[in-house]
């Protein structure tokens, strides 16, 4: 699932993972509804009841990753293959190489956090200072509909295989995990807008109650950008 819950019972089968990189949607896009910007491609996000973190991680522990360039050496690299020119400028668009592009390591900032639901206000999320929120960070509606957005900046580098993950627990079991891969971005001054599949929170009287869950934001080189540890419940009504 997205933020909180595809929590129990039923989980998509994921489409075959194939390499993409994503331009990613702007917040102006977003307004404006112009996708001439957008993802390039996009892949779905991928639950598993049985996939461990330890397994997540040992999967990502096998993928071996080139050295790091610049940008201005990224954009030297191949330079007389056309091909790649064109998908060079198609991912950069307007970055301005005279301030970032002496910098190796790319830096994500994740700037806002939101639950949409139709018929009623988006939940907003407080990104806490350290990624521990007080208390209980949000409620959902058993058996309502909704989707996770959220806002990014990147800066520095262009960032590589950007991820969401999610895992959730009850009563120390864990119940669900999802993963996301959002796409590989280059720094500018808009923030990038992602939009989580569709959820549905699952109902009964067994599906309600109190959940822990932890979201991660993380690149291909497993640089975490953003750790959350919370508590969220499900309950007959929003409040």
């Amino acid at each position: 699932m997205s933020l909180a819950i595809g929590v129990v019972l039923n989980s998509e089968s994921a489409e075959d993972d194939t390499s993409s990189v994503h331009v990613g949607k702007t917040a102006t896009d977003e307004e404006s509804g112009d996708e001439g910007r957008g993802n390039l491609s996009r892949h779905r996000s991928e639950s598993s009841m049985a996939a461990t973190e330890d397994e997540d991680d040992e999967e990502e522990r096998k993928i071996e990753l080139g050295p790091q360039c610049t940008l201005k050496e990224q954009l030297e690299k191949d330079k007389d293959d056309e091909s790649l020119r064109r998908w060079k400028e198609q991912l950069l668009g307007s970055v301005d190489i005279n301030s970032v592009g002496e910098t190796l390591e790319p830096d994500v900032k994740i700037l806002s956090l939101a639950i949409k639901a139709a018929d009623r206000p988006d939940i907003v999320l407080p990104i806490p200072e350290g990624g521990n929120p007080k208390g209980l960070w949000f409620t959902l509606k058993e058996g309502s509909r909704y989707r996770l957005m959220f806002a990014f900046q990147v800066e520095n580098n262009i960032v590589s295989g950007l991820k969401y993950s999610n895992t959730v627990w009850k009563t120390g079991i864990k119940v669900d995990s999802t993963k996301e891969m959002i796409g590989t971005f280059s720094p500018q001054a808009e923030p990038y807008t992602h939009e989580m599949p569709e959820e549905t929170t699952p109902s009964g009287m067994f599906a309600r109650g109190t959940y822990s869950a932890k979201s991660k934001f993380v690149d291909d080189d497993n640089k975490c950008y953003l750790e959350i540890n919370y508590t969220f419940d499900i309950r007959k009504d929003w409040q």
